[in-house]
């Protein structure tokens, strides 16, 4: 059984332990606030540009854009992967980089290559690891979503997409449901189908000022950075949730590891002290 002093420098290595955990959930509570605010105002753009380019995708014009023209022989993929930069915040990006490999997987046993895209440090980190393929990425996202920081390593994406090197773009990242709740999703950015959307079928057409031409390419560049920003903001969102709810756990936990050694401590102390009355007790009957 080890000594007091051992147990109660354990004690206090866990309560020091303890008191950074409940710092870092009240400051991720603090944060998560915020992320949701930004996440919820971002929501409703992202929605509205989705369905507009949905019905896009069914007009009739003059004018066909690359991202609305879908690809027979689909021999190359990209995927835009959409992680943390810092861990303590549960299974988030443990779950994100789960399906993104199963899919890599799935999509290398149907004899496809497939290219990467990490925002965010961990997914980077994971895709080194593994040998991908990473054309682009960029890390030290902050707390704050910035679109100019996103348009760099995407547009990597999309320049291969125009060129003809990769034939399909997804997007994966963690969405917000709830304070409790966060789950993986994935969806393909391009080519873009009006049937994926959920967008009913029919006639659809818009009169395009000066030209179809400027205002579809202005247009379908906007889709991809509304819906890249909001993937990045959920999953902050969602980053902030899962590290307060991790936090927590992490502070109870503790504290009853305290507890169990307080106990452990009580009865060593005990243990020693009966000893001590003992050998009292026997050296005064052996006078």
């Amino acid at each position: 059984m080890a000594s007091g002093k051992e147990i109660r420098t354990k004690i206090k290595s866990v309560q020091n332990t303890q008191k950074i955990t409940r710092a870092m959930e009240m400051v991720a509570a603090s944060k998560m606030r915020k992320a949701q605010e930004r996440m919820r105002a971002a929501r409703p753009y992202g929605e509205k540009i989705r369905n507009v380019a949905a019905h896009l995708s069914h007009a009739h014009t003059e004018y066909k854009h690359p991202f609305l023209i879908t690809r027979s022989d689909v021999k190359r993929v990209g995927v835009i992967m959409v992680t943390s930069d810092k861990g303590l915040c549960g299974g988030l990006n443990t779950n994100v980089i789960r399906m993104v490999l199963g899919q890599m997987k799935s999509w290398e046993a149907a004899g496809k290559q497939v290219d990467a895209c990490a925002l965010g440090g961990k997914g980077f980190g994971f895709l080194q690891r593994m040998g991908g393929n990473v054309l682009s990425h960029i890390t030290g996202l902050g707390d704050t979503p910035h679109l100019e920081k996103l348009i760099g390593p995407v547009k990597v994406m999309l320049d291969a997409y125009m060129e003809g090197k990769i034939d399909e773009l997804h997007l994966c990242y963690t969405r917000f449901i709830n304070t409790m709740k966060q789950e993986p999703v994935m969806e393909k950015l391009l080519p873009l189908a009006g049937e994926d959307l959920g967008a009913a079928q029919g006639h659809w057409d818009y009169i395009y000022e000066p030209e179809a031409k400027s205002v579809i390419d202005v247009l379908m560049s906007r889709y991809i950075e509304a819906l890249v920003y909001q993937a990045v903001a959920e999953n902050m969102a969602s980053e902030q949730s899962s590290r307060m709810v991790a936090m927590k756990a992490a502070s109870d936990n503790a504290g009853n590891v305290i507890d169990e050694l307080k106990l452990i401590y009580n009865k060593t102390r005990q243990a020693a002290i009966t000893k001590e009355l003992s050998e009292i007790v026997a050296g005064a009957a052996a006078v």
